[in-house]
């Protein structure tokens, strides 16, 4: 299963070209990666009664992106799939691609790691987080590589 999240684009995202900055990408990422991990994570186990996901801290630690087409402003949001390829007892690998109906315009990995926010150092997942993450992993052959 992915995560979609509609992200609006910004007439402040624009560069002077005329398209969306490279570095605007890497937010796009982190709504997309803030609304999968916290809201949808949160969601997930409300009536369950387990820990709530990531509550506990977790940041990023690597980064990869690949530009495939330009992406111009425009009123109408680009979707950003979110899912799991890779999971290690003290990281994630999520993988993205930025789209629209016709084109993706971007892939993209990111390493996350669980952190102890009180102790300052990485920590290993716990079961409720690596359960939600589970439920998105997809390492299928279609699934994007980053080159």
């Amino acid at each position: 299963m992915r995560h979609t999240y509609q992200c609006p684009l910004r007439w402040s995202d624009m560069d002077a070209y005329g398209h969306v900055n490279n570095v605007v990408y890497l937010r796009y990422l982190e709504e997309a990666r803030i609304d999968f991990m916290f809201r949808v994570a949160e969601e997930s186990v409300r009536s369950s009664g387990a820990e709530v996901p990531f509550r506990g801290g977790c940041v990023v630690a690597r980064h990869e992106i690949d530009y495939l087409r330009p992406l111009f402003h425009r009123h109408e949001p680009v979707t950003v799939e979110t899912w799991v390829t890779k999971l290690n007892a003290a990281s994630a690998t999520l993988a993205y691609e930025i789209k629209d109906a016709g084109t993706v315009h971007a892939r993209a990995t990111t390493v996350i790691v669980p952190y102890d926010l009180k102790e300052e150092r990485p920590r290993r997942m716990t079961a409720d987080e690596r359960a939600f993450l589970e439920g998105y992993c997809d390492d299928s052959a279609s699934a994007p590589r980053i080159r």
